[in-house]
């Protein structure tokens, strides 16, 4: 495990592919190195404290999703061990090494896969509003945080900045065509079912999250992150009861704390006191524990 918190990284002889709010990407030609830093962000945007351990945290999660879906669709994961990265990247192995990804490169589709199994966020304010997600018509009488009839596919635009746009199956059907679409609807909600049936038998509700695809040798290929606490929404069974907002397994702590203060949520964001950073820290950790269960 890392011994200190990691906000960046600059490899001035790798090429820098794409800095998101979590991580650093580097273009190594036909794979990426993906490395999970310690950052978070909120309310779109980045703080200037770090999370302990979130990085490995993050990518030890997903790796372990990888590992357990990869019967479901292929995957753009090809190792986290270090020792088999490329000889340029030794010299960064204490950095990268427990944190990062050598992963193959695909041309992405242009939309985030949501699916929900439950009545939250988003989807809880819509459905207040409209009695529908995304144009997906829902029962009367639904509370926050409800367990839906039946999983939904609620896919968003990608957004280059700020918040990503909800959308309907059709208008994204028009962009990528039907075929395709139904093809990531079917994956994500499979990928979803089998995820979800695995992380309640260990004590984690996953009410939604998102996953996203691309193209590889002309078929489709999992990419980016999956089901992590960043990506997903994972509450504790044992203390789930509809009708209000659920405790989580991610930055729930930094979202009220931030809610608390007196910042108008535009950059820069105040820094976080240190019982914040722990508590969110050993968050992440407990859902690794929980859903791991010794198996990394």
């Amino acid at each position: 495990m890392a011994k200190s918190v990691l906000l960046n990284t600059d490899f001035k002889d790798l090429k820098l592919f794409k800095r998101g709010k979590v991580r650093d990407v580097y273009d190594l030609g036909t794979e990426l190195l993906i490395i999970s830093t310690d950052r978070i962000s909120c309310f779109d945007v980045i703080l200037p404290s770090g999370i302990p351990r979130k990085g490995e945290i993050l990518t030890a999660i997903s790796c372990f999703w990888f590992n357990f879906i990869k019967d479901i669709v292929p995957t753009h994961f090809i190792t986290s061990d270090v020792g088999s990265y490329p000889g340029e990247l030794e010299k960064y192995e204490e950095i990268i090494s427990g944190r990062s990804m050598l992963v193959r490169k695909t041309k992405p589709f242009a939309v985030e896969c949501i699916v929900r199994g439950y009545l939250s966020g988003s989807g809880w304010k819509e459905y207040k509003k409209e009695q529908s997600i995304c144009g997906i018509e829902l029962p009367k009488g639904l509370l926050e945080s409800s367990k839906l009839p039946d999983v939904i596919f609620t896919p968003s635009t990608k957004a280059s900045a700020g918040h990503d746009i909800n959308v309907t199956q059709e208008s994204v059907e028009k962009e990528l065509g039907k075929e395709v679409v139904d093809k990531l609807k079917m994956l994500s909600i499979n990928i979803y079912k089998k995820a979800g049936s695995y992380a309640l038998s260990k004590g984690i509700i996953i009410a939604d999250t998102k996953f996203e695809f691309g193209i590889y040798n002309d078929g489709i290929m999992l990419i980016d992150e999956i089901l992590t606490p960043d990506s997903s929404r994972f509450w504790p069974k044992d203390q789930y009861q509809p009708g209000r907002s659920q405790p989580s397994f991610d930055k729930q702590f930094v979202r009220d704390y931030l809610e608390s203060l007196d910042w108008d949520k535009t950059p820069p964001a105040p820094e976080l006191p240190q019982d914040i950073i722990s508590k969110t820290s050993q968050k992440y950790l407990q859902a690794l524990e929980m859903l791991t269960a010794g198996q990394l």
